[in-house]
């Protein structure tokens, strides 16, 4: 019943660049951007994930997720314009909530898991638009089509993880996707086109 997105989501996921990162070494859990330890981040798959929605019939929204999600990003404290992200999709992970409507997700008419078991999302450029939010810009693969997608990033927080240790950096995101600019056309227009995508995602310094 409804596409894939990206980012990241997008993939996104994930909004890993964001403005103003500051070269100092963090001292604890934060809220401020510039406390932000600088390097590589691969993103957590345990809470990394897209939750998706479209009108169902004109009657209600309909929401499902998608959890095969593996990302890597770059973030670049003094130039955040140099900030990169990268995700890639299971394809075969995008869940209605419904075993029937799973099955058909697969299906040519729908993303064609077979032919297309992976989508991307490779950042192009990042924008600041507030010290804890922005704009990354970036391209969309889903069934081996492509198309410019943007998504609205938010900085959560960044610190040392209590659980298991490891220093690590969360966002939100926000994204709006036409499904049928990928050829996912079924039920069209009975089902909406038009599919909002709400990112999330916790990023691990790599060492």
């Amino acid at each position: 019943m409804t596409p894939l997105p990206a980012l990241a989501l997008v993939a996104l996921l994930a909004g890993a660049p964001i403005a103003a990162l500051a070269q100092a070494e963090p001292t604890g859990p934060t809220s401020d951007p510039t406390q932000v330890k600088p390097g590589r981040y691969r993103l957590d798959p345990a809470h990394g994930k897209i939750t998706w929605s479209l009108s169902h019939l004109g009657y209600s929204t309909y929401y499902g997720q998608i959890t095969g999600v593996a990302g890597e990003a770059t973030l670049d404290p003094r130039d955040p314009a140099k900030s990169r992200l990268s995700v890639t999709i299971d394809t075969a992970s995008v869940n209605g909530l419904n075993d029937k409507l799973n099955e058909h997700l697969k299906a040519p008419d729908f993303f064609d898991v077979p032919k297309f078991p992976q989508a991307t999302y490779v950042s192009t450029s990042v924008e600041p638009t507030s010290p804890t939010t922005a704009r990354v810009n970036g391209e969309l693969t889903i069934k081996g089509i492509t198309r410019v997608v943007s998504f609205d990033a938010t900085f959560n927080q960044a610190g040392v993880n209590p659980v298991d240790k490891a220093y690590s950096v969360g966002f939100d995101g926000r994204a709006v996707i036409r499904r049928s600019d990928f050829g996912v056309n079924a039920f069209l227009p009975i089902l909406g086109d038009e599919v909002q995508l709400r990112l999330e995602g916790e990023f691990k310094a790599v060492p």
